[in-house]
């Protein structure tokens, strides 16, 4: 297996996979501004809602490692204003602005503070941010594991290994666990369209961990679980409402219809970072709405007609009346999703 990581803090430099170029290249990217770690996180350089995260931090521990402010009213000043950037670069995911709001919470906090103090506290917080998220991976896939049988069938939606966070993955991470487990494991994999995170992503990590699996087109999971034994769907969460509506990546309210049709168990998986209690229901959550090209192109080829109407909503929202259960870093919930996701938060 080669060793890949989606995101690392370089001493005053963010080193990210750029996973636009995989799995045809591996090509690591360096950033020393918080405006690039913008960049990089709207034009999906790096993606998957704990990744962005973890990103956020390390964007706004940039301003603190290279702010020529002379003291701590001005780099606070700083980092208010970059944040306000950050903000807007993937407005779905909650760990984006969870991230975000830690480091503004410390620096609100920090009063007389001294500057260079200051500058390190911040750069910590962020440090904090992905060793957390790399904690939780690990914690949950092993919540994960008493879903998953000795011998399975699943299938897999986008990507949620540790390309899309800063450990071993969320969703991926329990397939994966239950694999070095010795459970015997095969995967379909959704392409994932429009962008094809399953197909260029999802695929390419299960190769680099020698999981057996299967490339399938987004439409086929019906006929797949017609036609085979599938014992669990696995999908990553943006952002959870407080009812138990799911965030993910659009298509997986579809494939979630279609386990529900078929009887097969459709687990959401996700940190608790993802989970949102201010938002009261699905319909609350904002979806991100990108770039037509990423429908009417196809590497760079046009295969749309010219002036074709185009919607191109990045995620949807599946209702929590599909999802089996949610499992996260602090254990599995099940229905009535507002009273046990509230208990997991608030115990």
């Amino acid at each position: 297996m080669s060793e890949y990581f989606s995101i690392r803090w370089m001493e005053g430099t963010v080193r990210m996979l750029d996973q636009r170029y995989l799995p045809d290249e591996v090509v690591y990217r360096d950033y020393t501004r918080c405006e690039e770690v913008t960049a990089a996180i709207r034009d999906m350089v790096i993606r998957g809602a704990p990744a962005i995260g973890v990103a956020a931090g390390y964007g706004l521990a940039l301003v603190a490692w290279h702010s020529k402010a002379k003291d701590s009213i001005q780099l606070i000043h700083e980092i208010t204003i970059a944040a306000q950037g950050l903000r807007k670069s993937r407005p779905t995911a909650a760990n984006l602005f969870g991230a975000i709001q830690r480091i503004l919470h410390l620096v609100e906090r920090a009063g007389g503070t001294r500057l260079e103090v200051l500058r390190r506290q911040i750069m910590d917080e962020a440090a904090k941010i992905e060793v957390e998220d790399a904690q939780m991976n690990l914690k949950i896939a092993q919540n994960g594991q008493a879903f998953i049988p000795e011998i399975a069938n699943l299938i897999h939606h986008c990507n949620t290994g540790a390309l899309a966070t800063a450990g071993i993955g969320t969703a991926l991470g329990v397939i994966r666990l239950a694999h070095e487990n010795g459970k015997k494991i095969h995967v379909f994999v959704d392409e994932t369209r429009p962008r094809l995170q399953g197909a260029k992503l999802t695929a390419w990590e299960l190769q680099q961990l020698g999981i057996p699996h299967t490339l399938i087109v987004d439409a086929a999971s019906g006929y797949i679980m017609k036609h085979h034994k599938i014992d669990a769907c696995l999908v990553g969460c943006d952002r959870i409402a407080a009812n138990g509506d799911v965030a993910n990546k659009i298509g997986t309210y579809n494939l979630a219809i279609v386990a529900k049709a078929h009887g097969v168990p459709f687990f959401s998986v996700g940190p608790t970072t993802t989970i949102d209690l201010s938002i009261s229901r699905g319909e609350e959550i904002p979806i991100e709405e990108r770039p037509e090209n990423e429908i009417t192109e196809l590497g760079n080829k046009r295969i749309a007609p010219k002036g074709v109407k185009v919607a191109n909503p990045a995620f949807d929202v599946t209702p929590a009346k599909y999802i089996t259960a949610i499992i996260t870093d602090r254990g599995a919930v099940y229905p009535p999703y507002k009273k046990s996701l509230a208990k997991l938060m608030n115990g």
